[in-house]
């Protein structure tokens, strides 16, 4: 699984550095660890700028400027807020492209609207619309936190290489 993930950082930085970009990471459920499969790789400084690890709604809000009316109104756990915390990013660092993840990962945490599993990640490439998806990834903990660092690395990829 470490070698997959690390094939697929090292295509973002490829691509990012095609399309002379640079990236910001915001994460919550994944705790830096998007962050950390990017800079796993040597020489990706000149790719990766910096990244948030905002676990708490109040760093949410005082990072990244997520309002705490907006997360109080559809949960730290929601499309909205992945997409503030991705736009965050923007607002906050000298980035091109951002990337955020907000989920459940277990095993507590869970409602019955929201179960364990369910994560929400932002993209948002500067000049461009935010956009978020929504998926439940099954497995426990570390499962989920693992997929969902993989798909944060697959939409990264997409986005830069989008023209």
């Amino acid at each position: 699984m470490l070698d997959e993930l690390t094939a697929k950082a090292r295509a973002v930085l490829v691509a990012c550095r095609r399309a002379g970009l640079t990236l910001a990471t915001a994460e919550s459920c994944t705790g830096g660890m998007i962050a950390a499969a990017l800079t796993e790789i040597a020489g990706s400084s000149d790719v990766v700028e910096r990244g948030f690890v905002t676990y708490s709604n109040e760093a949410k809000t005082e990072l990244l400027g997520v309002p705490a009316a907006l997360i109080a109104a559809h949960g730290a756990v929601s499309a909205e807020v992945a997409e503030a915390m991705a736009s965050g990013v923007l607002a906050h660092a000298p980035v091109d492209l951002a990337v955020s993840v907000t989920g459940i990962a277990g095993p507590g945490g869970a409602t019955p609207t929201k179960p364990v599993g369910l994560v929400y990640l932002g993209i948002v490439r500067r000049g461009g619309a935010c956009r978020s998806e929504r998926r439940v990834f099954a497995g426990d903990r570390r499962a989920v936190r693992h997929a969902a660092v993989d798909r944060a690395l697959d939409l990264l990829r997409a986005a830069a290489e989008q023209g």
